[in-house]
């Protein structure tokens, strides 16, 4: 599977999403550098979500449109968190033109089919639904159609929502799926990641998976990629100081390039499975064991355990041969501390 430029799968290295989401504060020129600084992070792609308050929901502030429970928005309703945090459409060209220039991968999320349509005339590589949307089946198959490779955050769904989702996809012709794993707690505690559930993702649904995080810091994606993950998205932003309904749960510039260098660390660690050994390490095979002799020795002496013995350097015989050689006897004189020969042996 490729987006942009970028493989993902296989032996390819992680593929690394900055998620802008709402931290350009309204305004374009924050968006702007916020991209610019990504690339510097080391990041691969950066996402935004393209959906206004209307699109999204309705003006309304009776209970069913309040957010309560302990989120970070609690009080305010739906239509004024969307209103706060949407990237302007008209914005999208310009911030398409910059991340192009930048050498980054941009995409986005849609939220409504009008969006889909939108995105498709800015010619994007890719697509993201977002974890509230995972239920949102005819948005899921419309995009899908589009013959794009389809990122699908799994934030608040059970099994039954993956496999629905999954479906909606290939029902249209699309397998170029990538499921995240994914917590939708703003911010997450690390007893909720279950990161487990990504090679079972990917094992359960023939997929290739990865991992939106927003737990606090980089520890999370970092052990993600240890367990399988191939897309790892994290919400970034420029400077915590300027605020945000995301900026809590972000990363910033500093933050985020801690986070990708741990993350292609972790990919080192990793590597391939191989039991092959580096020129490196075989050179300091000369400090593992091997057969010496360890007492000065008469030619016709019976080789026993306290003549030879298996020690360090291993300048000598493999100790592999030592019950084989234990009663036979020596070719000749040999004196203590002489590496072990079969050429020794009568």
């Amino acid at each position: 599977m490729k987006i942009g430029n970028s493989f993902i799968g296989g032996n390819n290295p992680c593929f690394i999403i900055a998620e802008l989401s709402a931290n350009h504060n309204g305004n374009i020129d924050v968006a702007i550098e916020t991209i610019k600084a990504a690339k510097k992070t080391g990041a691969d792609a950066i996402k935004l979500q393209t959906y206004t308050p209307d699109t999204l929901t309705i003006d309304c502030d009776n209970t069913h449109f309040k957010i309560e429970g302990g989120t970070l928005w609690d009080g305010k309703t739906l239509y004024e968190l969307y209103g706060e945090a949407y990237t302007p459409w008209e914005w999208h060209q310009k911030l398409f033109e910059v991340a192009k220039e930048e050498g980054l991968i941009c995409f986005s999320s849609p939220f409504d089919f009008t969006a889909v349509d939108f995105l498709e005339e800015l010619n994007v590589p890719a697509y993201k639904i977002a974890s509230f949307e995972i239920q949102d089946i005819p948005l899921i198959a419309y995009t899908a159609s589009k013959g794009k490779p389809i990122i699908i955050s799994t934030g608040i769904a059970e099994e039954d929502d993956v496999q629905l989702a999954v479906d909606a996809c290939r029902k249209v012709g699309n397998n170029e799926i990538i499921l995240l794993k994914c917590t939708s707690s703003y911010p997450a505690p690390l007893e909720l990641a279950n990161l487990n559930t990504i090679p079972d993702l990917k094992q359960r649904f023939d997929v290739e998976v990865g991992f939106s995080d927003h737990t606090y810091g980089s520890l999370a994606p970092t052990v993600a990629v240890t367990l399988g993950a191939k897309v790892i998205e994290k919400h970034f932003i420029l400077d915590k100081s300027i605020g945000g309904p995301d900026a809590d749960f972000s990363l910033d510039v500093a933050e985020f390039t801690e986070m990708v260098s741990k993350v292609r660390d972790a990919e080192k660690l990793l590597g391939t499975v191989s039991y092959e050994i580096s020129e490196k390490v075989k050179n300091n095979k000369k400090f593992a064991r091997s057969l010496f002799v360890c007492e000065n020795v008469k030619k016709g002496e019976i080789i026993t355990k306290e003549n030879i013995r298996s020690i360090r350097p291993g300048y000598g015989l493999h100790p592999k041969y030592y019950d084989e050689i234990l009663g036979e006897t020596f070719s000749q004189d040999v004196e203590r501390g002489t590496p072990m020969s079969l050429k020794f042996i009568d």
